[in-house]
């Protein structure tokens, strides 16, 4: 069997991968000639259409490094027979660790201190006030593998008061987190200090927070996006940032990635963010890889997959 990496893998993956099947890697010349023979795929970012998998005729299995799978034409691949399967909860302490440091950087001015230090700025700190987290509300959006560990987090370190928002959990759920759940953004947003989101892109998340719900948010708060750029309405984010309504924002993700000065919210200096690099650790990338690589090889060999999508 022929499996294709079609992105940068770290290499325990790829390496497992080459024991068990004929392996053109991303950096293959032949890599581009992946349609014509291709039994499965290994991938991070590269998108799948509806075209991909109309031209793949072998192909059998997409193996997705991570959760989101936002950039493959799942309705496409179920079309043509072919299987789909992702990674969920192998980064999940990553991505809960950079949301709290985003936090962090945002509420103590981390990055802002950073570049005015480094411009040849004399700081003068009573200007630059920060806000601390110790006991105050922060609000949740999605309870899922991450959400819960970031929320667990907040409690320990800061003895917050903890708001759970997540529709699609069942009640009784989080035994192990004092928290409050609430039925909906409108009872969440007026209450929290900070903002955290832990949900997939779907149609139902696309612009979950826009102008409407930012406007419910007080004016010292803090939003933290490491779900999916597009949950959060850039525009409206940026025009209630730049007018001083919230306090600031820690953003790991983007409509468009990896970031760069065209996005106006990378111009404000109460915005830190960074390039889709939550689960952007040594432990986490090595983990994902071997585990995507692993669920391939599993389901190629007529196994069932462990986190199947499609």
């Amino acid at each position: 069997m022929k499996i294709y990496v079609l992105d940068q893998f770290v290499p325990c993956g790829v390496e497992f991968a080459i024991q068990h099947a004929d392996v053109v890697r991303w950096d293959d010349p032949r890599v581009k000639n992946w349609h014509e023979d291709a039994d499965g795929l290994m991938v991070r970012v590269t998108p799948l259409t509806a075209e991909d998998f109309a031209k793949a005729k072998k192909l059998r299995v997409v193996a997705k490094q991570g959760v989101g799978v936002n950039l493959i034409d799942l309705a496409a691949a179920k079309a043509h027979g072919v299987i789909v399967c992702n990674t969920p909860g192998v980064n999940s302490e990553a991505v809960a660790e950079m949301g709290l440091a985003l936090a962090l950087a945002v509420t103590r001015r981390v990055a802002e201190f950073d570049r005015r230090i480094r411009s040849g700025e004399v700081v003068k700190r009573i200007n630059f006030l920060g806000i601390e987290l110790w006991e105050k509300t922060v609000g949740v959006i999605g309870m899922g593998n991450i959400g819960a560990r970031i929320a667990r987090k907040y409690h320990a370190a800061f003895n917050t008061k903890l708001l759970a928002y997540d529709p699609y959990a069942p009640d009784g759920h989080w035994p192990d987190i004092p928290h409050e759940r609430v039925s909906s953004l409108d009872a969440l947003l007026p209450r929290v200090d900070v903002l955290t989101i832990h949900t997939p892109l779907t149609p139902e998340t696309r612009h979950l927070i826009g102008r409407r719900e930012l406007g419910l948010m007080k004016e010292t708060a803090v939003l933290v996006n490491v779900s999916r750029g597009e949950v959060v309405d850039e525009e409206a984010l940026y025009e209630v940032l730049k007018s001083g309504h919230l306090f600031g924002a820690g953003l790991d993700v983007f409509k468009k990635e990896p970031p760069t000065t065209d996005n106006p919210l990378v111009s404000l200096p109460n915005v830190v963010a960074t390039p889709h690099a939550a689960g952007g650790t040594r432990e986490a990338q090595e983990k994902s890889s071997l585990v995507t690589a692993q669920q391939l090889v599993h389901v190629l060999n007529g196994g069932q997959p462990l986190n199947r999508v499609a």
